[in-house]
């Protein structure tokens, strides 16, 4: 096995926790922790969604949901509702319990850091203009970041010509803020993040099946033009992942 190899794999290991002096992180030198969710403007538009007992509305057994399981390529031209996206929003990012620095999700994160956040490119969404959205998880609220020319075009081309990435009615689309993890973690920081990345995903498929919508998601995508599609700057904000969704007929 050549080094190269090693050194990849060496990342899926807990290894380097061991040579981490872990009173130098950020947090153990008593710097304030980052903000919990991305700032914004408070003139920015924001779109309220809904919340609602999610057991009454949407009635399928989680072993029902775990079974049928699998990635769907394929979506009907039925548009998701703002309830379902709600729904699909509160599975993957929603907020349990809010306490000062600390939110706890739907979902899992190390340390409760969740360095992840959630934008949309919303193609097929009742109620809700094309472009390109972000969630705010302590207001359960849309934030409209901008409108794009061609934006499902471009999301295909940003997925190395996944098609179904733009012929969805929705991409979710995670970034990474590192510096939420590192804050706590330091070097130990990185593999755990994906992992809450993967946490987010598996319950995407489970959500969608509760709703009859099915997803796929993407870890093949062009890194520096998706950042850009997204006007991140690449190095303190970064796409990690992302997921199609649509109306399926099974």
């Amino acid at each position: 096995m050549d080094e190269e190899m090693k050194r990849y794999r060496y990342f899926l290991k807990d290894s380097i926790r061991k040579t981490i002096d872990f009173s130098k992180t950020d947090q153990s030198r008593g710097v304030k922790a980052p903000p919990i969710e991305k700032p914004y403007s408070g003139d920015s538009k924001r779109i309220e969604l809904i919340t609602a007992d999610w057991e009454e509305l949407f009635d399928i057994s989680l072993s029902k949901a775990i079974g049928n399981r699998k990635s769907r390529r394929s979506y009907r031209s039925d548009p998701v509702t703002l309830l379902e996206l709600s729904f699909l929003l509160w599975a993957t990012q929603g907020v349990r319990f809010y306490a000062g620095d600390y939110a706890f999700r739907t979902v899992p994160s190390a340390g409760c850091r969740h360095a992840l956040e959630t934008y949309l490119a919303v193609f097929n969404v009742s109620g809700l203009e094309e472009g390109v959205y972000r969630y705010l998880p302590l207001t359960h609220e849309l934030l409209s970041e901008f409108s794009e020319d061609n934006l499902q075009e471009k999301m295909i081309k940003a997925t190395f010509d996944q098609t179904f990435a733009g012929q969805s009615s929705v991409t979710f689309i995670w970034t990474a803020i590192p510096y939420r993890m590192e804050w706590r973690y330091g070097l130990d920081s990185h593999k755990v993040i994906a992992m809450d990345a993967g946490h987010v995903g598996q319950n995407m498929y489970l959500a969608c099946e509760a709703i009859g919508a099915g997803t796929c998601t993407i870890g093949a995508y062009n890194q520096e033009y998706f950042d850009e599609l997204l006007r991140l700057d690449g190095v303190e904000e970064f796409v990690i992942y992302a997921a199609a969704v649509g109306k399926v007929d099974d």
